[in-house]
């Protein structure tokens, strides 16, 4: 009866690690976008989505996570990040994030769009770049139109 309780212990434990969600680091020029299937080099750029269970879904752009939504059960995603534009290969909170889309600056997909920790300094490379200013919901407003 002491090895089943201890065999009972091993196995939640093993089920708890194995439930892990956090984000993981993106292999830049190795992993491949789970959407569009491009070799993920954009260190800007790059996003990711962690669901419930800990499994991670890599993205090279913002845009293709956002397109992924659409084929994708969100009830099961725990994260949505984004790599922060000011801090090249940092991970954000996509739904707290403040994206910019500017002409002037390109990414992989061509959306134009770049994710930043904070409004101010969204506003301040909007100074610089030009472009919209918008926020999660706004943002999955606009590229779902």
């Amino acid at each position: 009866m002491q090895t089943l309780k201890h065999y009972s212990i091993i196995a939640l434990l093993c089920l708890f690690f194995s439930c892990n969600v956090s984000p993981k680091p993106i292999d830049y020029g190795s992993d491949g976008c789970h959407f569009c299937k491009m070799t993920i080099v954009d260190k800007i750029h790059a996003a990711e989505v962690v669901t419930k269970k800990g499994k991670v879904y890599k993205f090279d752009a913002t845009e293709c996570m956002v397109n992924f939504l659409d084929e994708f059960d969100t009830s099961e995603i725990a994260l949505y990040l984004s790599n922060n534009y000011s801090e090249p290969e940092a991970l954000i909170d996509a739904t707290q994030a403040t994206f910019l889309i500017s002409e002037n600056i390109p990414s992989p997909m061509g959306a134009y769009l770049s994710a930043f920790e904070n409004l101010s300094d969204a506003k301040a490379t909007q100074a610089e770049k030009g472009g919209t200013i918008y926020t999660w919901d706004e943002l999955l407003t606009h590229l779902n139109r």
